[in-house]
Protein backbone atom coordinates (compact mmCIF):
# COMPACT_ATOMS: atom_id res chain seq x y z
CA UNK A 1 0.00 0.00 0.00
CA UNK A 2 1.62 3.40 -1.41
CA UNK A 3 -0.05 6.45 1.37
CA UNK A 4 0.54 9.61 -0.26
CA UNK A 5 -0.69 12.23 2.01
CA UNK A 6 -0.65 16.25 2.24
CA UNK A 7 0.70 17.75 5.58
CA UNK A 8 -0.53 20.92 6.64
CA UNK A 9 -5.02 20.53 7.75
CA UNK A 10 -4.27 16.96 6.13
CA UNK A 11 -1.83 15.09 8.39
CA UNK A 12 -0.97 18.01 10.94
CA UNK A 13 -3.69 19.30 12.58
CA UNK A 14 -3.22 23.06 11.94
CA UNK A 15 -6.54 24.12 11.39
CA UNK A 16 -9.22 25.47 13.04
CA UNK A 17 -11.09 22.34 13.99
CA UNK A 18 -9.88 19.53 16.53
CA UNK A 19 -8.28 16.95 16.29
CA UNK A 20 -9.21 13.32 18.07
CA UNK A 21 -7.20 11.92 20.21
CA UNK A 22 -4.65 9.49 19.63
CA UNK A 23 -5.07 9.55 15.58
CA UNK A 24 -1.34 10.37 14.79
CA UNK A 25 -0.36 7.56 16.95
CA UNK A 26 -2.54 5.17 15.40
CA UNK A 27 -1.56 6.60 11.72
CA UNK A 28 1.88 5.74 13.23
CA UNK A 29 1.42 2.38 13.36
CA UNK A 30 -0.31 2.02 10.17
CA UNK A 31 2.40 3.25 8.13
CA UNK A 32 5.30 1.63 10.04
CA UNK A 33 3.73 -1.76 8.45
CA UNK A 34 6.45 -3.66 6.27
CA UNK A 35 3.73 -3.14 3.63
CA UNK A 36 3.15 -0.06 3.64
CA UNK A 37 5.47 3.08 1.39
CA UNK A 38 4.38 6.35 3.14
CA UNK A 39 5.21 9.48 0.69
CA UNK A 40 4.34 13.45 2.14
CA UNK A 41 3.43 15.31 -0.46
CA UNK A 42 3.67 19.18 0.48
CA UNK A 43 3.83 22.37 -1.32
CA UNK A 44 6.15 22.75 1.66
CA UNK A 45 10.23 22.60 0.81
CA UNK A 46 12.47 20.36 2.08
CA UNK A 47 13.39 22.23 5.05
CA UNK A 48 9.46 23.18 6.43
CA UNK A 49 8.97 19.70 5.74
CA UNK A 50 11.82 18.50 8.40
CA UNK A 51 10.58 21.10 10.75
CA UNK A 52 7.11 19.44 10.43
CA UNK A 53 8.54 16.07 10.82
CA UNK A 54 10.46 17.07 14.33
CA UNK A 55 7.42 19.56 15.63
CA UNK A 56 4.15 17.26 14.62
CA UNK A 57 4.83 13.90 13.04
CA UNK A 58 5.96 10.46 14.77
CA UNK A 59 7.15 9.54 11.52
CA UNK A 60 9.99 10.10 9.11
CA UNK A 61 8.29 9.41 4.97
CA UNK A 62 10.05 7.12 2.87
CA UNK A 63 9.56 9.53 0.15
CA UNK A 64 8.89 13.23 -0.11
CA UNK A 65 7.41 15.18 -2.72
CA UNK A 66 7.74 19.05 -2.01
CA UNK A 67 7.23 22.54 -3.22
CA UNK A 68 4.16 21.60 -5.01
CA UNK A 69 5.43 18.52 -7.06
CA UNK A 70 8.42 19.97 -8.09
CA UNK A 71 10.97 17.96 -6.23
CA UNK A 72 11.10 14.31 -4.78
CA UNK A 73 13.22 13.43 -2.61
CA UNK A 74 13.71 9.72 -1.11
CA UNK A 75 14.08 9.93 2.17
CA UNK A 76 13.88 6.60 4.39
CA UNK A 77 14.88 5.42 7.82
CA UNK A 78 18.75 6.93 7.23
CA UNK A 79 16.98 10.25 6.63
CA UNK A 80 19.57 10.40 3.25
CA UNK A 81 17.00 13.11 1.68
CA UNK A 82 18.39 11.51 -2.09
CA UNK A 83 17.01 14.42 -4.74
CA UNK A 84 14.95 13.02 -7.87
CA UNK A 85 17.13 15.26 -10.51
CA UNK A 86 16.04 13.63 -13.38
CA UNK A 87 12.30 14.38 -12.15
CA UNK A 88 13.71 18.36 -12.17
CA UNK A 89 14.56 17.96 -15.71
CA UNK A 90 11.95 16.27 -17.02
CA UNK A 91 9.51 18.82 -15.62
CA UNK A 92 12.20 21.71 -16.87
CA UNK A 93 11.54 21.38 -20.47
CA UNK A 94 8.10 22.89 -20.22
CA UNK A 95 10.39 26.26 -19.34
CA UNK A 96 11.54 26.30 -22.75
CA UNK A 97 15.30 26.95 -21.18
CA UNK A 98 14.42 30.09 -19.64
CA UNK A 99 15.47 30.62 -16.07
CA UNK A 100 13.36 31.62 -13.17
CA UNK A 101 14.74 34.99 -13.34
CA UNK A 102 13.57 35.35 -16.41
CA UNK A 103 10.06 34.49 -15.56
CA UNK A 104 10.20 36.87 -12.65
CA UNK A 105 11.16 39.96 -14.68
CA UNK A 106 8.79 39.08 -17.08
CA UNK A 107 6.11 39.71 -14.54
CA UNK A 108 7.77 42.31 -12.49
CA UNK A 109 5.45 44.82 -13.21
CA UNK A 110 2.28 43.43 -11.58
CA UNK A 111 1.52 44.90 -8.74
CA UNK A 112 -0.46 41.88 -7.59
CA UNK A 113 1.71 39.99 -7.50
CA UNK A 114 5.03 40.34 -4.70
CA UNK A 115 7.51 37.42 -4.82
CA UNK A 116 7.56 34.97 -1.50
CA UNK A 117 11.30 34.93 0.30
CA UNK A 118 14.18 33.17 -1.87
CA UNK A 119 13.95 29.95 1.04
CA UNK A 120 10.28 29.40 -0.85
CA UNK A 121 11.58 29.68 -4.28
CA UNK A 122 13.47 26.82 -6.77
CA UNK A 123 14.63 26.21 -10.19
CA UNK A 124 11.21 25.11 -11.05
CA UNK A 125 8.70 27.12 -8.50
CA UNK A 126 8.15 30.72 -8.87
CA UNK A 127 5.86 32.04 -5.43
CA UNK A 128 4.37 34.99 -4.45
CA UNK A 129 2.13 36.18 -2.79
CA UNK A 130 -1.15 37.65 -3.71
CA UNK A 131 -4.19 39.11 -2.25
CA UNK A 132 -6.75 37.06 -0.85
CA UNK A 133 -9.22 38.58 -2.39
CA UNK A 134 -7.88 38.04 -6.64
CA UNK A 135 -9.53 37.43 -9.48
CA UNK A 136 -7.75 34.59 -10.14
CA UNK A 137 -9.32 33.85 -13.94
CA UNK A 138 -7.99 37.59 -15.22
CA UNK A 139 -4.57 37.43 -13.23
CA UNK A 140 -4.40 33.72 -14.62
CA UNK A 141 -4.86 35.25 -18.44
CA UNK A 142 -2.34 37.73 -18.03
CA UNK A 143 0.33 35.53 -16.86
CA UNK A 144 -0.18 33.01 -19.50
CA UNK A 145 -0.12 35.28 -21.76
CA UNK A 146 3.42 36.80 -20.96
CA UNK A 147 4.85 33.16 -20.40
CA UNK A 148 3.65 32.02 -23.58
CA UNK A 149 5.46 34.42 -25.53
CA UNK A 150 8.44 33.23 -24.17
CA UNK A 151 7.55 29.71 -25.40
CA UNK A 152 7.09 28.84 -21.31
CA UNK A 153 4.26 26.43 -20.65
CA UNK A 154 3.24 27.23 -17.32
CA UNK A 155 0.52 25.88 -14.69
CA UNK A 156 -0.89 27.97 -12.02
CA UNK A 157 -1.49 26.87 -8.54
CA UNK A 158 -3.38 29.46 -6.65
CA UNK A 159 -4.18 28.31 -2.71
CA UNK A 160 -5.18 30.59 0.20
CA UNK A 161 -2.97 30.83 3.62
CA UNK A 162 -6.06 30.63 5.52
CA UNK A 163 -3.85 31.60 8.80
CA UNK A 164 -2.50 34.86 7.10
CA UNK A 165 -5.69 35.67 4.74
CA UNK A 166 -2.79 35.81 2.40
CA UNK A 167 -3.63 34.36 -1.08
CA UNK A 168 -0.27 32.18 -2.70
CA UNK A 169 0.57 31.58 -6.19
CA UNK A 170 3.20 28.81 -7.22
CA UNK A 171 4.03 29.10 -10.99
CA UNK A 172 5.54 25.95 -12.26
CA UNK A 173 6.42 23.82 -15.24
CA UNK A 174 3.55 22.12 -17.03
CA UNK A 175 3.49 19.14 -16.12
CA UNK A 176 4.89 19.93 -12.73
CA UNK A 177 1.92 18.92 -9.94
CA UNK A 178 1.35 16.85 -7.18
CA UNK A 179 -0.39 14.13 -9.18
CA UNK A 180 2.17 14.20 -11.90
CA UNK A 181 4.95 13.46 -9.12
CA UNK A 182 2.67 10.96 -7.62
CA UNK A 183 1.88 9.29 -10.97
CA UNK A 184 5.80 9.04 -11.52
CA UNK A 185 6.65 7.85 -8.17
CA UNK A 186 3.86 5.19 -8.67
CA UNK A 187 6.02 4.13 -11.85
CA UNK A 188 8.91 4.04 -10.04
CA UNK A 189 7.93 1.62 -7.00
CA UNK A 190 5.52 0.06 -9.35
CA UNK A 191 2.71 0.61 -7.92
CA UNK A 192 -1.00 0.52 -9.21
CA UNK A 193 -4.16 2.70 -8.14
CA UNK A 194 -5.20 0.01 -6.38
CA UNK A 195 -2.47 -0.17 -4.43
CA UNK A 196 -2.38 3.69 -4.00
CA UNK A 197 -4.38 6.14 -1.54
CA UNK A 198 -4.08 10.04 -1.46
CA UNK A 199 -5.53 12.78 1.22
CA UNK A 200 -5.88 15.83 0.98
CA UNK A 201 -7.68 19.07 2.40
CA UNK A 202 -7.10 21.98 -0.21
CA UNK A 203 -7.57 23.36 -3.50
CA UNK A 204 -4.18 22.67 -4.48
CA UNK A 205 -5.24 19.46 -3.91
CA UNK A 206 -8.13 19.26 -5.86
CA UNK A 207 -5.96 17.21 -9.03
CA UNK A 208 -5.48 14.50 -7.15
CA UNK A 209 -8.61 14.13 -5.76
CA UNK A 210 -10.67 13.74 -8.76
CA UNK A 211 -7.90 12.06 -10.44
CA UNK A 212 -8.33 7.69 -11.41
CA UNK A 213 -6.04 7.57 -7.85
CA UNK A 214 -8.61 6.60 -4.59
CA UNK A 215 -8.47 9.81 -2.46
CA UNK A 216 -9.58 10.62 0.80
CA UNK A 217 -10.98 14.32 1.55
CA UNK A 218 -10.75 15.02 5.15
CA UNK A 219 -13.57 16.41 7.21
CA UNK A 220 -12.20 19.49 7.92
CA UNK A 221 -11.98 20.14 4.49
CA UNK A 222 -13.65 23.73 4.11
CA UNK A 223 -17.18 23.68 2.15
CA UNK A 224 -16.27 24.91 -0.60
CA UNK A 225 -13.21 22.68 -1.89
CA UNK A 226 -15.59 19.41 -1.00
CA UNK A 227 -18.42 20.81 -3.40
CA UNK A 228 -15.76 21.07 -6.48
CA UNK A 229 -14.11 18.46 -5.49
CA UNK A 230 -17.39 16.47 -5.62
CA UNK A 231 -18.49 18.17 -8.71
CA UNK A 232 -14.65 17.59 -10.47
CA UNK A 233 -14.92 13.82 -9.52
CA UNK A 234 -18.19 13.50 -10.93
CA UNK A 235 -17.14 15.78 -14.55
CA UNK A 236 -14.23 13.42 -14.70
CA UNK A 237 -16.35 9.65 -13.45
CA UNK A 238 -14.07 9.31 -10.85
CA UNK A 239 -16.77 9.55 -8.03
CA UNK A 240 -16.05 5.85 -6.76
CA UNK A 241 -12.27 7.34 -6.64
CA UNK A 242 -13.31 10.01 -3.77
CA UNK A 243 -13.91 9.60 -0.48
CA UNK A 244 -15.40 12.65 1.83
CA UNK A 245 -14.38 11.47 5.50
CA UNK A 246 -17.03 12.27 7.69
CA UNK A 247 -16.63 10.85 10.89
CA UNK A 248 -17.85 8.72 13.50
CA UNK A 249 -15.17 5.73 12.31
CA UNK A 250 -13.95 4.47 15.36
CA UNK A 251 -14.99 7.24 17.53
CA UNK A 252 -13.08 9.67 15.37
CA UNK A 253 -14.48 12.64 13.75
CA UNK A 254 -12.62 12.73 10.40
CA UNK A 255 -10.52 15.72 10.86
CA UNK A 256 -6.80 15.36 9.92
CA UNK A 257 -5.34 12.11 10.64
CA UNK A 258 -8.97 10.56 11.29
CA UNK A 259 -10.14 11.45 8.15
CA UNK A 260 -6.53 9.48 6.85
CA UNK A 261 -7.51 6.50 8.97
CA UNK A 262 -11.54 6.65 7.91
CA UNK A 263 -10.49 6.62 4.04
CA UNK A 264 -8.00 3.97 4.05
CA UNK A 265 -10.54 1.66 5.92
CA UNK A 266 -13.05 2.28 3.39
CA UNK A 267 -10.47 1.52 0.34
CA UNK A 268 -9.26 -0.95 2.19
CA UNK A 269 -11.21 -3.03 4.72
CA UNK A 270 -9.97 -4.63 7.08
CA UNK A 271 -6.82 -2.69 8.10
CA UNK A 272 -8.03 -0.82 10.76
CA UNK A 273 -6.12 -3.80 12.40
CA UNK A 274 -2.92 -2.67 11.21
CA UNK A 275 -3.78 1.19 12.78
CA UNK A 276 -3.90 -1.26 16.29
CA UNK A 277 -7.97 -1.49 16.82
CA UNK A 278 -7.65 -5.25 16.81
CA UNK A 279 -5.58 -5.15 19.53
CA UNK A 280 -7.45 -2.75 21.64
CA UNK A 281 -10.89 -4.87 20.76
CA UNK A 282 -8.97 -7.96 22.39
CA UNK A 283 -7.94 -6.31 25.15
CA UNK A 284 -11.27 -4.90 26.13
Amino acid sequence: LLICTDLDRTLIPNGAQPESPGVRERFTRLVDRPEVVLAYVSGRDRNMVEAAIKEHLQTVPDYAICDVGTTIYRVGESHAWRRDAAWEQEILRDWAGRSHRELAQALADLPELRLQEAARQNTCKLSYYVPAEIDTSSMSRIIDERLQALSVQPRLVWSLDEVADTGLLDVLPARASKLHAIEALMRELEFNTAQTVFCGDSGNDLEVLVSAIPAVLVANATTEVRTEATRLARETGHEDRLYLARGNFRGMNGNYAGGILEGIEYYHPGSSAWMGFADDEGNA
